[in-house]
């Protein structure tokens, strides 16, 4: 394939844009050459500025269940649109959305809406230390909360494709709150506790981890970290900002059957537009302003376009929940045909699923947290990743992401993705 235009686009970017990208992984700094523009996507596919046509396997990094510009989204986004595009007043589809949220989620009576993930999250820190009334934090190596201070302390993901998860600018201060545990290890989530009694306001997750690759929690470690904030009085929160509405229509906290304390959401609250929200039982968000005194406040917060957006894409999960049967079984049978593909070519490999998520590390070992991640071979995954583009699959441009299917994606468009991979196997071996 050529991409002429696209490497002309990010030459000219660069000039005016930090690295011609305005989110790092963007730039392709992990896997090499010069990333792709996009000009326009529909269902399963992205459309380059050079033309070429991409089976997408990132959706947006997450929020596209439905696949790109599902009608019913952009209709409602059009109508709405029509008659402004914010007001910094209250509307009252934005209650239509949260009403809707919370029957699909368990164990949240209120919902606020933001701007980001990144928002959202650090929202719900600052909600569980009001709450507490502590000032320490416990997150885990790898897991990425958004780019908030508190949270760029081993983070995954981004930070972690540039070699410096301890991000210039964030504050001794601020670092000495955050306490990193390691992701299924529950004994050091336990010597933290006990090295600071009293001192915890929260425990913030991935309940499924989707920064560090897809990594799936063991019943064990998930069950084990509910019953231990409990008994310590912290704080749970999951952040589900890949999880939410993607893995069932409640989440996480359905699939796996762990109630948090407080959940995060990102921008499939808002059909893959700019949003995120946060929510829990009503006696910990009534400590949020203007009913309590933990403020949190934004001018664009409940924006009616992503709203109408958000109502559309809920509206069609909430209707239709056998789509998430359908995303899984399509997983698994990415899954099945590239494992067998690995195998049979003698390719050192781990493949992880959970629902709709899925990653590949080339490593012998299993990939259960950050340690183990990160002894993939990244040299093999840039062979992996511009050869799978070559055959015009579009992947993560990090071995540090999840992958997310959506539900547009064909049975042909799997197979064809099967036989890209066996195209490129002798690039791996």
């Amino acid at each position: 394939m050529i991409y002429k235009r696209s490497s002309a686009l990010f030459s000219e970017a660069k000039k005016y844009i930090p690295g011609g990208v305005n989110s790092p992984v963007r730039a392709f700094k992990a896997v090499g050459g010069d990333p792709i523009f996009v000009k326009s996507a529909k269902g399963a596919y992205l459309y380059d500025e050079d033309d070429n046509r991409l089976i997408d396997y990132i959706a947006s990094w997450g929020p596209l269940i439905l696949g790109h510009a599902f009608e019913p989204v952009i209709n409602a986004v059009i109508e709405k649109a029509k008659k402004g595009t914010s007001f910094g007043m209250p509307t009252e589809i934005e209650t239509e959305l949260a009403k809707l949220a919370v029957s699909m989620v368990p164990n949240i009576d209120k919902i606020r809406f933001v701007n980001s993930g990144t928002e959202a999250c650090m929202s719900a820190v600052r909600l569980a230390r009001g709450y507490t009334g502590n000032d320490k934090i416990i997150k885990f190596a790898g897991c990425y909360h958004g780019h908030s201070d508190s949270f760029l302390i081993q983070a995954g993901s981004g930070a972690v494709t540039f070699g410096s998860p301890n991000s210039p600018g964030v504050t001794q201060g601020t670092a000495k709150d955050t306490l990193l545990a390691t992701y299924n290890d529950l004994e050091s989530v336990k010597a933290l506790t006990h090295a600071n009694k009293g001192e915890i306001a929260a425990v913030i997750i991935e309940p499924v981890a989707g920064n560090m690759g897809c990594i799936i929690p063991s019943e064990e470690f998930i069950k084990g970290l509910r019953e231990l904030c409990t008994r310590e009085n912290i704080l749970l929160i999951f952040d589900e900002v890949m999880t939410g509405f993607r893995l069932g229509k409640g989440g996480a906290q359905e699939v796996l059957g762990i109630d948090a304390d407080i959940v995060t959401f990102g921008k499939v609250i808002g059909g893959g537009l700019p949003v995120g929200a946060f929510a829990a039982r009503s006696e910990i968000m009534s400590q949020l302003a203007p009913d309590g005194p933990v403020y949190q406040a934004g001018t664009l917060s409940g924006n009616p376009l992503a709203m109408s957006a958000g109502l559309a894409m809920l509206t069609e999960l909430n209707n239709n929940p056998e789509i998430f049967w359908s995303l899984a079984d399509k997983t698994a049978y990415l899954h099945k045909g590239l494992e067998k593909v690995l195998i049979e070519n003698e390719v050192s490999h781990q493949i992880n699923r959970f629902g709709s998520m899925i990653s590949v590390h080339f490593t012998d070992e299993p990939v259960i947290d950050f340690t183990s991640s990160a002894k993939g071979n990244n040299e093999t995954f840039k062979k992996y990743f511009h050869g799978m583009l070559e055959q015009g699959v579009y992947l993560p441009p990090s071995a540090f992401e999840s992958y997310f299917l959506n539900d547009a994606i064909s049975y042909d468009d799997i197979d064809q993705t099967i036989i890209a991979l066996q195209k490129i196997v002798d690039q791996l071996k």
